[in-house]
């Protein structure tokens, strides 16, 4: 007899997303092991209600063999209270903001595929992210301090860590879908250099071992077969056209590459570099994104937000079909590992995945309590990371530069010091060349497109360097 768990609650932080909380209702509709309550909490309430109208009517159809139900509320105590797990997916500020984060340096020649982790955009973005999360933080601590919570917002790794310096015991941990597709592409690999056609991401391992979206593998395998070697050959083989597995997939999608930043950085450091081409490009000097023809060369997008405000136009209106019962969608399973983590932490199954947790060791050369991310080991009530040993030196240097920003951001956010954020700022790979006077021109500029949400204590006359 198969075990099954009830009572489970979910507290949902962002429960009016357009998009990873109906990934989440999905996957709990397919999983008959548990069933239980979603709280979904949004400071957009309309947004909340409706997402629960479209959970309620996934659970009432005969194929959902998980059965939940779905309640929306503007109050974020009653939420947390007595959750069993929070999950966290939010929009730090609004598009506005993200159009200054992501088009405003482009005013000063540095562009940008995504915006939201590193580079200009990423640092500005975090500074008005990481007030939010303090603010989380505090309240899982007084209504929800047991529970398992799981973080899907960018900048993944400055959120994660928020959480862990505002409640040192929270249980706490990111997941980011950006190692899967590569495992996907290594798939793809073997079945090309074998002829055999391998049936499960999971059945390619792989030792993750960096930041988020700045992360390698040092180690790959698939059966008895070691995956570095056939990797150097397709890396090689693929560097200048790139490779997919349907050609010409990567023009019709924002989102969408062909590789070849993946290609290269192998080519020069060795590591299979496990994120999509978008994100790994902002961690580097703007070597592929010199400017739009630049990218295009390599093959990949900048995303403008233009794009994502059409895109979140389109999916609200789907919203309400769905949640008017006018628009009916086929329960498949999402690719995302949510529900199997929350399966593994009630003991339901082992789980081995990678998440973004505080270092106490499992990258031995990075700095303690910094946010990095490895394979972990999940099971009852327990999220072990798995010891990934060192980066090498070359590939270390360009992490740690990141890792160093990184902490400087969150200090500066914390402590509402403006110099700290600017030192940071012109730190970054994609910012340093066009120097400092312009450096904190751009910043100044940035700065005040989201002061709406961001602390009074970041006032001009912290700068150092004069503006020009």
């Amino acid at each position: 007899m198969k075990k099954r768990i009830e009572n489970v609650k979910i507290a949902y932080i962002g429960g009016g997303s357009q998009g990873w909380a109906k990934r989440l209702m999905n996957d709990l509709a397919l999983e008959a092991r548990i069933s239980g309550t979603v709280a979904l909490y949004d400071i957009h309430p309309e947004a909340a209600r409706q997402n629960a109208k479209i959970g309620n009517l996934l659970s009432e159809r005969e194929e959902a063999v998980g059965k939940w139900t779905y309640e929306a509320t503007g109050d974020i105590q009653e939420a947390l209270t007595d959750a069993d797990f929070v999950i966290i997916s939010i929009l730090p500020g609004s598009f506005q903001e993200m159009a200054s984060d992501v088009h405003v340096p482009e005013k000063y020649g540095i562009y940008q595929s995504v915006g939201d982790t590193v580079g200009p955009g990423g640092m500005i973005r975090a500074l008005r992210t990481i007030p939010i999360y303090k603010k989380i933080a505090e309240s899982i601590k007084q209504y929800s301090p047991e529970a398992w919570v799981i973080n899907y917002t960018n900048p993944m790794t400055l959120c994660t860590r928020t959480l862990y310096e505002v409640f040192p015991a929270i249980k706490a941990f990111g997941c980011c879908h950006e190692v899967f597709d590569v495992q996907h592409l290594l798939a793809d690999m073997v079945e090309e250099a074998t002829g055999e056609k391998v049936e499960r991401r999971q059945d390619i391992h792989v030792n993750v071992i960096g930041i988020n979206h700045f992360t390698w593998i040092d180690r790959a395998s698939y059966q008895n077969i070691d995956l570095l070697p056939l990797y150097k050959q397709f890396a090689l083989k693929y560097a200048e056209t790139g490779f997919e597995k349907e050609p010409g997939s990567w023009e019709r999608s924002v989102f969408s590459s062909a590789n070849r930043v993946k290609f290269d950085l192998f080519n020069r450091y060795g590591l299979i570099a496990a994120a999509g081409d978008r994100h790994l490009a902002e961690f580097m000097p703007p070597v592929y994104l010199e400017s739009p023809e630049k990218v295009t060369e390599w093959k990949f997008h900048l995303t403008p937000v233009d794009f994502r405000i059409n895109d979140q136009q389109s999916k609200m209106e789907r919203t309400q079909k769905a949640a008017a019962g006018e628009e009916h969608f086929e329960l498949a399973p999402s690719g995302e590992e949510g529900v199997a983590i929350i399966a593994a932490l009630l003991g339901l199954e082992e789980l081995v995945t990678n998440v973004n947790v505080p270092n106490n060791g499992q990258i031995a050369n990075l700095p303690k309590g910094a946010v990095v991310e490895t394979n972990a080991v999940l099971r009852f009530n327990s999220v072990q990371p798995v010891l990934a040993g060192s980066l090498p030196a070359d590939v270390h240097g360009l992490v740690s530069r990141h890792v160093a920003n990184q902490e400087t951001i969150l200090r500066a956010a914390l402590d509402e010091n403006r110099q700290l954020a600017l030192n940071a700022f012109i730190n970054d790979p994609l910012v340093e060349p066009i120097g400092l006077k312009q450096a904190e021109k751009l910043f100044n500029e940035m700065m005040d497109n989201t002061k709406e949400w961001i602390g009074g204590g970041f006032s001009h006359d912290q700068n150092a360097y004069a503006s020009s």
